[in-house]
């Protein structure tokens, strides 16, 4: 049944707002990196710019090893999202196409393990890779973002092999493929949305962790990009100019990673809402 036309443009009015609400804290921080300091601190602060400045980008870029930083992050954050998406189908395809003794207790597990506040993981952690000999270091933040992602990646892909019609594979079996013939030639395509969609929101979890970075990186240059953006405040002054450059820089990787696969990733909600 057709809306009445008051009510659509009230619900069109309120989206509009919140897309503004949402939208307008990345203006800011973009038209701030492109000010002087002089026009920052100024109180006529225009919305829309008259002049522009790239200033602010030139010195994020020459602060500190910035090539390092990005690189370190990009290995911790790539890691641990191709360990939680192989761990994570491997243990979502058996949850959800096998029946054994114990299966809802560990799905409970996993909820619980995802439930549970990260502030209550600092000292047993920090404890583990001390004992492991993996305190500063790069593999001990890359284990931590594997460890904090992959109970959410089960659950995601448990969602989606559930959704995914256990005939087809019954089918490609009938017709001679071996059952890893099946998963690998059936399950596995069906399953690429699902597996876009869940390395999405790990990649930004693991991108813009800071604490576990903080904490457990005591070398420069082991340091990843968000302890690296924290840099830009001094306890005498804060460089708002070279911060939101930074902070325009940190959020490419990001955005390149969600404009790639921007398709698969529409198409893995769309198929995570309808199962059957």
């Amino acid at each position: 049944m057709r809306k009445p036309l008051s009510q659509r443009i009230a619900l069109s009015v309120l989206g509009l707002l919140a897309a503004l609400a949402i939208v307008f804290p990345t203006y800011w921080m973009f038209v701030t990196s492109l000010r002087t300091p002089g026009e920052i601190l100024s109180p006529k602060y225009d919305l829309i710019p008259t002049s522009f400045s790239f200033g602010n980008f030139a010195t994020a870029l020459s602060r500190d090893n910035f090539p390092v930083y990005l690189l370190n992050s990009l290995i911790v954050t790539v890691g641990a999202v191709l360990c939680s998406l192989v761990a994570g189908a491997l243990a979502a395809i058996p949850l959800a196409r096998l029946r054994f003794t114990g299966r809802k207790g560990f799905l409970l597990l996993v909820m619980v393990a995802q439930l549970a506040p990260t502030s209550a993981l600092f000292i047993p952690l920090f404890l583990l890779m001390r004992d492991a000999g993996l305190l500063d270091t790069l593999p001990s933040l890359l284990l931590i973002y594997f460890a904090t992602t992959l109970p959410f990646t089960i659950w995601m892909l448990y969602g989606f092999v559930n959704g995914i019609p256990y005939e087809l594979e019954e089918a490609a079996m009938i017709d001679g493929c071996s059952r890893t013939g099946a998963f690998r030639r059936v399950t596995l395509p069906l399953l690429a949305p699902g597996l876009v969609t869940t390395s999405v929101f790990s990649f930004i979890t693991a991108w813009n962790e800071y604490l576990f970075a903080l904490v457990f990186i005591h070398t420069k240059e082991r340091e990843t990009l968000p302890v690296w953006l924290a840099s830009f405040r001094t306890a005498f002054a804060t460089d708002w100019g070279g911060v939101m450059a930074a902070s325009v820089i940190y959020a490419v990787p990001a955005l390149v990673f969600f404009l790639l696969v921007q398709r698969k990733l529409v198409a893995g909600v769309a198929a995570g809402a309808v199962k059957g």
